[in-house]
């Protein structure tokens, strides 16, 4: 003690400081640690077991689905069949449940999500869902064979958000929104009420929406950006008031 406080008075005031500063700093990652790794340690638990608990859901999605496979096979009565078109739509519920899982778990730890998707065919999937749910909308589609490498998941949640935007915005109750896949650009066109040129510089931003009237969070277009900054793809909006908006998205 006795040569720690004679070392003390020898140094200078800044010579102090920083032995000072250098301790407080080394006592707080010490204690950070101490309060991060049990931390660290649980999340790391808790991937596995979700992992692990998706693992096991495959196997009984798989099993219905060939089961009922085999039976559509050797049954022709209408309302057993009707049943069996019950039970794979419910199964098709809960495989695109398993996939979105899938995709959070390898999205939260940071794991490469990237695929080779035909992209024509994704979205005239995305297309043929959401005609059953906008029945009365007409979808213009005109789509060149093109293939991409890209978040599969991630992709679909734009393409959906896309579109769900432009019905949103058409006007009156003929709705009809156009989707043409040229030389990997992707347009997706509505004829609605437009966008003025104020109001387009805000619309990434989050919650922002420019027709109050309209339900939604206004977070769509937020979600859009981050996702093409994200995978190196360019987002073109153009937009004229009463004439509709057209968002378009380049791939590489």
């Amino acid at each position: 003690m006795y040569y720690a406080l004679e070392y003390l008075q020898d140094m200078n005031i800044v010579t102090f400081v920083f032995v000072l500063a250098s301790l407080v700093l080394l006592s707080a990652v010490f204690i950070s640690k101490l309060s991060i790794d049990p931390l660290i340690e649980h999340i790391q638990n808790l991937q596995s077991l979700s992992k692990e608990t998706l693992h096991e859901l495959n196997l009984p999605i798989s099993t219905i689905n060939s089961n009922v496979a085999m039976i559509k096979k050797t049954t022709k009565d209408e309302k057993t069949l009707k049943r069996i078109a019950r039970v794979e739509s419910a199964c098709a519920m809960l495989q695109k449940r398993y996939d979105e899982l899938d995709y959070m778990i390898k999205k939260q730890s940071m794991q490469e999500i990237k695929e080779q998707i035909v992209l024509d065919e994704l979205l005239q999937n995305r297309v043929d869902f959401l005609q059953h749910l906008y029945p009365d909308v007409i979808f213009m589609v005109k789509l060149e064979p093109t293939v991409i490498v890209c978040d599969k998941i991630g992709l679909e949640k734009v393409i959906d958000n896309l579109i769900d935007n432009g019905i949103k915005y058409s006007k009156g109750k003929s709705k009809s929104i156009s989707i043409t896949l040229k030389e990997k650009l992707l347009s997706v066109e509505d004829f609605g009420c437009g966008i003025d040129e104020v109001e387009l510089v805000k619309i990434f931003e989050r919650y922002y929406q420019s027709n109050k009237s309209v339900e939604g969070f206004g977070i769509g277009l937020s979600m859009v950006k981050r996702f093409c900054d994200k995978n190196g793809i360019e987002l073109i909006i153009k937009s004229q008031i009463d004439k509709g908006t057209k968002v378009q998205m380049r791939f590489k």
